[in-house]
C-alpha cells in the first residue's frame, strides 16, 4: 500500500500546483479586469470633469462679455461692439487652451482598413476579446496623420456643428422674426424683397465666379494641393453672402439713424439669412449626369433651382401653419389663465418648428423664421399680458447668449480647430469678390428700385449699405457644418478671417461713417421725414400719430395691402380676439361657422374700434390747411392768403383701413390713434 501511494504522490502534487496555479490565474485574472474598470471608471471620471471645465470656460466668458458691455455702454464706447469683444475674448482663451495646456493622451494608433471602400459611421473593435465602440469624427489626411490633436480639453472645447443649428440658431432666427417691426419692413417690403432674393443670387454668382477664376490662379502658380470644383466655389458664393449686420444695427438702434436705411438692412439681413441657406443646399443637390460631376449641366441646373424654390415655400409653409396652429391653441383655450404653461408651449412649439422643418428636409431657419413671425402677428394677440411679457423677454435673452456664444466660439475656432488651411491667394481673391459682389448687389438694385419709389434710396443710404455688408453668425454656422474636404477646409478658414475683419474693422467704422455720410441720427422712430410743399396737409390737434399710420399706409408695399383686408375681415376673427366679427364678413349661410369661430372678446374690441373712430372724424372748427408757408384755417386765416372750409358730411373710413393704420403705426403692439393728419397730392391742370 505504500508504494502505490509513493507513487501517487507526484501526481496529487502536480494536480495541487496546477489547481493552485489556476486560482493564481483567476485572482491575477479578476485584479487585471478590477484594474480595467478602475480605469475605465477614472477615464470617465476625468471626461467629465473636463466637460464641465469646458462649459464654464464658454459661461465665464460670456460673463466677462457683459460686464465689458456695461463698461462700454457707461462711458459711450462705440468703436467696437459685444460680438467683437466675445470673439477677442475667444481668441485669447484660444491661445491659452492651445499653447498654455499640456498634451493629455497619446494612444492614437493607425490601423490598415484597406479591404474597405468607404468609411463607416460607427465601428466595434475586438481588444483581447472585449468590443469596443469608435464613432466616425472626419476624415484626415496622410500628410497630418501624426498632427491628430492629442490635448483632451482642446477636443472637449470643439463642438459638433449640429450643436449650432440645432440649438443656438433657433433662438437667433426666430427673435428676428418675432422682434420685426412692421410699420417700417411693410413700407420697404418691396426693396427688402429685392435686395434679399435677387441681391443674395447675384451676389452668390458673382462671388463664385470669381473665386473660381482665383482657384483656377493658385492652381497655375502651385498654390492649390487638393481638388477645388466650380461647384465648390458657387458654395462659397453662397455662404459668404448671409449677411449679419448685427454689430451696424446695434449702433443704429443706439444712435436712433434713420429708421427707413435700419429697416433696408435689417429686413435685408433677416430675409437674407434664410435665401444663403437655401441657396447652399440647392448648389449641395447640383448633379450632373456623366462622368463629369461638376461640369454645368441644364438640367440639373433647373433642377437645383426647383430644389431652392421647394425648399423655400415648404419651409414658408411649415413655419406659417405652426404659428397658425398655435394661435388657435391659444385661442380656443383657456391657457391664458395658467401663463407658465402658455410660456412654455409657446416656446416649444416655436423651438419645434426648427426641428420639425429640418426632420421633414427642409430648412429650419427659413420656417422658424416664418414661424415667429406669424407668432408676432396673430399668437401675441391671444396672450396673457404675463405671457407677452416673457415670451418676449425670454427670446431676447436667449437670442443674446446664443449670439455672444457663437462669436465667443469663433475666437477659440481660431486655434481650437484642426483642419485650418490658409491661403494668402484665396483669402486676397475672397476679400475682392465680397466687395465686388456686395457692389453688385446694392447700387444696381436701388437704381432699378428708385424708379419706382416714391421715396428714393438716396447715395448716402445706399453707401452705408454697401458698407454694412458684414459677415456673420450664419456664415460660419454654414461654413463649419461640412468641413470633411481640402476644399471645405479652405473655405472654413477663410470665412472665419472675413467675419474677424468685418466685424472689427467695418463694424468699428459704423460710427464715424453715418457722421461723414450725413445720415440722420437722434431720430425718434416714429418720426417721418418733414413734408415737402408740394402737399397739402390737413391737421387736427396733435395729429402726427394718425399721419404716421396714414402715410405708412399710403407708402406700404402693394402686395401686402391687397393682403391685408383678407387678413383683417377673415383670418384675424378666425385666429385671434381681435378683428371684426365673423358674422359681418362671412356670407349669411355661414352663420354657424361664423358664430363658432367667432370669439366673444372680438364683440368687445368692436365697440372699442366704434368709440375709437371718433378719432377720425374731421370737425369744422378743429380743421387746418397747411401749403407750403400759408396756413388756412377754417374760422380765419395766417399768411397772404384766406379761405374758408366747410365740411357738412363726415368722413369715416373702413375698419381694414383703420385696423392696417393701427397695426403699422403700432410699437411693440401698442396702438394710440388720436387726432387726424391727412395729405393730399397737389395736381396742377394745364
Amino acid at each position: 500500500m505504500a508504494e502505490p501511494l509513493r507513487r501517487r504522490l507526484p501526481l496529487l502534487s502536480l494536480l495541487l500546483l496546477a489547481a493552485g496555479g489556476l486560482r493564481a490565474a483567476e485572482r491575477s485574472g479578476g485584479s487585471s479586469s478590477a484594474m480595467e474598470e478602475l480605469a475605465t471608471e477614472k477615464e470617465a471620471e476625468e471626461s467629465h470633469r473636463q466637460d464641465s471645465v469646458s462649459l464654464l470656460t464658454f459661461i465665464l466668458l460670456l460673463t466677462l462679455t457683459i460686464l465689458t458691455i456695461w463698461l462700454f455702454k457707461h462711458r459711450r464706447v462705440r468703436f467696437l461692439h459685444e460680438t467683437g469683444l466675445a470673439m477677442i475674448y475667444g481668441l485669447i482663451v484660444g491661445v491659452i487652451l492651445r499653447y498654455g495646456t499640456p498634451s493629455t493622451s497619446g494612444h492614437d494608433k493607425p490601423f490598415s482598413c484597406s479591404q474597405e471602400d468607404r468609411p463607416f459611421t460607427t465601428l466595434l473593435v475586438n481588444v483581447s476579446g472585449k468590443f469596443f465602440e469608435y464613432t466616425l469624427k472626419g476624415e484626415i489626411s496622410p500628410g497630418k496623420i501624426h498632427n491628430v490633436e492629442q490635448n483632451d480639453m482642446l477636443r472637449k472645447v470643439t463642438f459638433d456643428p449640429e450643436v449650432f443649428f440645432n440649438i443656438l440658431l433657433p433662438p437667433i432666427i426666430f427673435h428676428a422674426g418675432y422682434s420685426l417691426k412692421k410699420r417700417h419692413f411693410f413700407r420697404n417690403l418691396g426693396s427688402i424683397l429685392a435686395y434679399a432674393f435677387l441681391g443674395t443670387a447675384v451676389s452668390c454668382f458673382i462671388i463664385g465666379n470669381l473665386m473660381y477664376g482665383v482657384v483656377k490662379l493658385m492652381k497655375l502658380v502651385g498654390q492649390l494641393s487638393d481638388k477645388f470644383y466650380y461647384t465648390d466655389c458657387l458654395l462659397f458664393g453662397a455662404i459668404i453672402s448671409a449677411t449679419d449686420p448685427v454689430t451696424v444695427l446695434a449702433i443704429f438702434n443706439e444712435l436712433h439713424a434713420d429708421v427707413d436705411l435700419y429697416a433696408l438692412l435689417f429686413g435685408e439681413s433677416v430675409l437674407n439669412d434664410a435665401v444663403a441657406i437655401v441657396l447652399s443646399s440647392s448648389i449641395v443637390a447640383y448633379q450632373p449626369t456623366g462622368e463629369n460631376t461638376h461640369a454645368f449641366d441644364a438640367a440639373a441646373f433647373f433642377k437645383s433651382v426647383g430644389v431652392f424654390l421647394g425648399i423655400f415655400s415648404g419651409s414658408f409653409m411649415m413655419g406659417a401653419v405652426t404659428g397658425v396652429v398655435t394661435a388657435l391653441v391659444t385661442k380656443f383655450t383657456k391657457l391664458h389663465c395658467f401663463p407658465l404653461l402658455e410660456t412654455a408651449l409657446f416656446f416649444l412649439m416655436s423651438w419645434s418648428t426648427f426641428l420639425l422643418a429640418e426632420a421633414c428636409g427642409f430648412t429650419g431657419v427659413v420656417a422658424v423664421l416664418f414661424c415667429g413671425i406669424t407668432q408676432a402677428h396673430y399668437t401675441y394677440n391671444n396672450l396673457s399680458v404675463e405671457s407677452r411679457s416673457r415670451t418676449k423677454q425670454l427670446f431676447e435673452v436667449l437670442h443674446f447668449l446664443a449670439e455672444n456664444f457663437i462669436f465667443s466660439y469663433m475666437g477659440l475656432a481660431l486655434f481650437t480647430f484642426q483642419k485650418h488651411i490658409f491661403s494668402p491667394v484665396f483669402i486676397i481673391g475672397a476679400f475682392v469678390a465680397i466687395f465686388l459682389g456686395r457692389a453688385a448687389h446694392i447700387y444696381p438694385l436701388s437704381f432699378l428700385l428708385n424708379l419706382g419709389r416714391r421715396h428714393k434710396i438716396s447715395w448716402s443710404f445706399q453707401h452705408m449699405m454697401m458698407f454694412s455688408g458684414l459677415r456673420g453668425a450664419m456664415a460660419f454656422a454654414l461654413a463649419i457644418r461640412d468641413t470633411a474636404t481640402y476644399s471645405h477646409q479652405m473655405m472654413f478658414s477663410t470665412t472665419l478671417l472675413i467675419v474677424f475683419f468685418t466685424v472689427w474693422i467695418v463694424g468699428g467704422g459704423t460710427t464715424p461713417m453715418l457722421s461723414w455720410l450725413n445720415i440722420r441720427v437722434g431720430v425718434d422712430p416714429d418720426q417721418d421725414p418733414p413734408p415737402t410743399n408740394d402737399s397739402f396737409q390737413v391737421l387736427q390737434g396733435d395729429g402726427q400719430d394718425s399721419a404716421r399710420r396714414n402715410r405708412t399706409k399710403q407708402e406700404s408695399a402693394w402686395l401686402f395691402r391687397l393682403w391685408y383686408s383678407f387678413d383683417h375681415n377673415y383670418l384675424k376673427p378666425i385666429l385671434t380676439h381681435s378683428g371684426p366679427p365673423l358674422t359681418t364678413t362671412l356670407p349669411s349661410w355661414c352663420g354657424l361657422i361664423a358664430r363658432c369661430l367667432t370669439s366673444p372678446q372680438v364683440y368687445d374690441n368692436q365697440e372699442q374700434l366704434q368709440e375709437e373712430d371718433s378719432d377720425f372724424i374731421l370737425n369744422d372748427g378743429d380743421l387746418t390747411v397747411t401749403y407750403g408757408d400759408t396756413t388756412i384755417t377754417a374760422n380765419g386765416s395766417s399768411g397772404p392768403h384766406t379761405a374758408t372750409t366747410n365740411l357738412d358730411s363726415r368722413r369715416t373710413k373702413s375698419s381694414s383701413e383703420e385696423a392696417l393704420e393701427r397695426d403699422l403705426g403700432a410699437a411693440d403692439h401698442e396702438v394710440t390713434s388720436r387726432g387726424t393728419r391727412l395729405v393730399f397730392p397737389l395736381e396742377y391742370n394745364a
